[in-house]
């Protein structure tokens, strides 16, 4: 019983402690990443915490020919595009996956972990991909009616 009365005060003290501080914790998860809060104000809070590289970062999407992943970290680059013979080696649904994969992965490293935007050229089908489908189309049609 003694040794509870001598440490009564110092576990009293880490209770409150730790209940006054419950809401300064939950505060630390910032605005743009709370799904509760209406969209406005998450981007206005990832906007304000954004310098301005970043900002430029992610207003560039480069081909993927032209960048490796850790670019992707480096200059926060938020869009990345297969043009024309933007595949992977080998060209399978795997290696697309992965791919692709690699530079999300790159993005979410960044201090805001923003993710980034995969685009592929595939007006007419992924023809980047070996065994897609290709939509076919009829050039031309546009200047003769006739056609």
């Amino acid at each position: 019983m003694l040794r509870f009365r001598k440490f009564f005060p110092l576990v009293l003290s880490i209770a409150v402690l730790l209940v006054l501080s419950a809401p300064i914790l939950a505060q630390d998860t910032p605005a743009y990443l709370n799904p509760d809060l209406p969209v406005e104000e998450r981007v206005a809070d990832l906007l304000a915490r954004m310098s301005l590289e970043e900002k430029i970062g992610q207003m560039t999407q480069i081909e993927k020919n032209s960048l490796t992943p850790a670019d992707v970290t480096e200059w926060f680059i938020g869009s990345v595009l297969s043009g024309g013979g933007g595949y992977p080696f080998p060209n399978t649904p795997e290696a697309w996956a992965a791919m692709v994969n690699s530079f999300q992965e790159a993005a979410l490293a960044t201090p805001l972990a923003i993710p980034m935007i995969y685009g592929v050229d595939a007006v007419h089908g992924h023809n980047n991909v070996e065994g897609a489908v290709i939509f076919p189309q009829k050039r031309g049609a546009w200047r003769n009616p006739q056609r």
